[in-house]
Parts: structure tokens; sequence; C-alpha cells
């Protein structure tokens, strides 16, 4: 037996991207798993304000662009003066394309990458320094995509930054040595706002080639979050997919 403790379980968690979707059901879960949980994105849905109002002592909500490190910080700041120490990070917020690359502006590649890459590392870079400056352990979750292993068209700057995502999960749980517990979640497709450039033709294409014959739901997605955020799983450092099996 060994006689490292277990990483505990989440208690305050940081989610990205919280204010529709999968992010909104993210955060609903991180409350039901017993956390306290602040929660971000450009724009704070009446869906996220409401479950703020709620449970005014739990959930701390803001309108922050994910972009603005200034912002994060002081968000992060404002987060822990209201419920305390972070322990758990969530990063799901992400921009979506719908573009060939040949057709994709040097811009808007950057602007992808900026938001779905770089800032989430920087995120990351400040949860983990505050984190550790507290109670020295916790747990993060990145959620990436199948994109990051299957090749679609359309999707070569969005499948690049959830690619880099992976990559540098894996070094971070090996750079953390066991104090946190860092993974990924890939989801395959679903119906949501980001899929829906895909077109009804493709999602319905990639629908047909999926042994389970249907899309990913967020309530799929959900449980495997929270297992990591909660359990004792000692999954460290590794890609989830829920693709129902398109991956394949």
């Amino acid at each position: 037996m060994s006689d490292t403790p277990a990483i505990p379980a989440a208690s305050c968690v940081l989610v990205s991207g919280g204010s529709r979707g999968l992010g909104l059901a993210l955060v609903e879960r991180a409350l039901a798993g017993g956390a306290k949980v602040a929660a971000f994105a450009r724009t704070v849905t009446p869906e996220l304000a409401k479950i703020a109002a709620d449970h005014p002592e739990d959930v701390f909500v803001g309108s922050v662009d994910m972009t603005d490190n200034t912002a994060v910080g002081a968000f992060i700041k404002e987060a822990c003066a209201k419920l305390g120490p972070l322990d758990a990070l969530v990063n799901n917020a992400a921009v979506g394309q719908d573009s060939l690359h040949v057709h994709t502006s040097p811009e808007r590649i950057g602007q992808i990458i900026e938001t779905n890459l770089t800032s989430t590392l920087l995120l990351t870079r400040a949860f983990l320094r505050h984190a550790m400056a507290k109670s020295g352990k916790g747990r993060v979750v990145m959620v990436t995509s199948v994109c990051a292993q299957r090749g679609y068209a359309g999707l070569v700057s969005y499948s690049a930054t959830k690619g880099g995502l992976d990559a540098a999960m894996r070094a971070l749980a090996r750079e953390m040595h066991g104090r946190f517990l860092i993974n990924s979640v890939a989801p395959g497709f679903f119906a949501s706002e980001m899929s829906s450039v895909l077109g009804a033709e493709q999602l319905s294409t990639i629908t047909r080639r999926t042994p389970t014959g249907r899309l990913v739901e967020p309530d799929n997605i959900t449980p495997i979050v929270g297992s990591l955020l909660f359990d004792d799983t000692n999954i460290n450092g590794q890609v989830i997919t829920v693709d129902g099996g398109g991956s394949i």
C-alpha cells in the first residue's frame, strides 16, 4: 500500500465558458457534487445568472473575456474572496471554426489560437499558481475534442488548439508529480452552437458513421468530468474520449 494520500475531491471549482450548453451543464454538475463554483463567460446568460441567484453562497459568476488576462486574474481574485480557495479547474471556454484553412484569414486563425490555446494555458497557469500556494493539490480537466484525434474539414485551427491542449495536459500531469490530477475529456460532435457550423449534412454523416448511431449530449460528458473532479480515480494525464465510438 502506498503512503501517498489521494487527491481530495474538488471543493471549489472554476469553470470557464460556463454560460450555456455543456459549460452550463458542467457548472450544475460541479454544484451537484457539493462544490462551490466560480464560472465566467463573455456573456452571463439568464440561466447562469439564475443558478448564481439560487445559490448565492456557493456560486460566483462574471462576464469575462477569456483573452483578457487581466480580467481573468481579477475574476479569480474576486471568486476566492467570495468562495474561498480554488482547488479545481474545468477549461471549457472555446470558439469554433467554420471555414477551410485556405479561406481562413490570418486574423481569424490568431483569434482561435489565442482563445482556445494561449488563453487556456494562461488560465491554467494562474489557477495552478493559486492552488499550489493554498492547498498544494487539486484537479484540472481540459474539455478538448475528438477533432484532436481525427481530421474534419473546416476545423484545422480549432483542431490544432484542442490537440495542443491534450499535449499540454500530458506534460502538465508529469510536471505536477501527482499533486494535481490533470486530464482531458474529448467529446465527439453534439448538437450545439459550435458544432452547428458543420451543417446538417456533415453532422448527419458523422451520426451515420457513429456505432451508437447518435451524437453526444452534454449529459454524456458531465458524469465523466464529475468523476474526474470528485472521485478517487487515480486517472492522470489521460484523454477520455466520449463520442459513441465514432473515432474507433
